[in-house]
């Protein structure tokens, strides 16, 4: 089994990731653009074990994950990595307002995708943006789609994302344990 890196940085809301790291049975690496302290929006902090440029050297990369929050920094490098992982059909995972990692790096083209980003959303939030990234043609409202390798989400369909991130890798044997899955942790009985 490879890597599951997730992407760490400042005010990132990280319990949108922590259900789906917490069920895969996969050594997971926080990645960031240095290695510093990175505060979450819930004050807990992490500490990266790699950059984003070292992750870019990786040979053993299952998956990305991408948590949301409101910082909408995005080097190059971040880029590179989403595009190498996705022509080599790795898993693409973000959650809230992580798909704008995502778009900008032109991997929503052609794939149904969801977010909370709307167009209003996107200037109240990030007014310095200029241009949309998103492919608004294959938007879903949804709280989570899968598209091959690319899964997307809403921030409070948390649940429903680490389940269909479990499902990526094949844990359920049948549609009705992925569903007890979803029931168990939303207390459905």
């Amino acid at each position: 089994m490879g890597k599951l890196l997730c992407f760490i940085y400042e005010e990132m809301v990280d319990f949108e990731m922590t259900l789906a790291c917490h069920l895969l049975n996969r050594e997971i690496v926080c990645i960031a653009y240095e290695k510093k302290v990175i505060k979450s929006k819930s004050g807990i902090r992490y500490y990266p074990m790699a950059t984003v440029k070292d992750a870019l050297d990786f040979t053993d990369v299952e998956a990305l994950i991408i948590p949301g929050g409101f910082n909408d920094e995005q080097r190059q490098e971040l880029t590179d990595l989403i595009q190498n992982l996705n022509n080599k059909g790795k898993l693409l995972a973000a959650i809230c307002a992580g798909t704008q990692y995502l778009a900008r790096a032109g991997v929503l083209q052609g794939k149904m995708y969801t977010t909370v980003l709307t167009q209003e959303k996107l200037r109240e939030f990030f007014p310095m943006t200029l241009e949309d990234p998103f492919p608004r043609e294959t938007y879903v409202n949804k709280h989570v789609v899968k598209d091959q390798n690319i899964i997307t989400a809403l921030g409070n369909a948390f649940i429903d994302f680490s389940v269909e991130i479990l499902d990526y890798f094949h844990y359920f044997k049948e549609e009705k344990e992925k569903q007890d899955m979803i029931n168990h942790y939303k207390c459905i009985i």
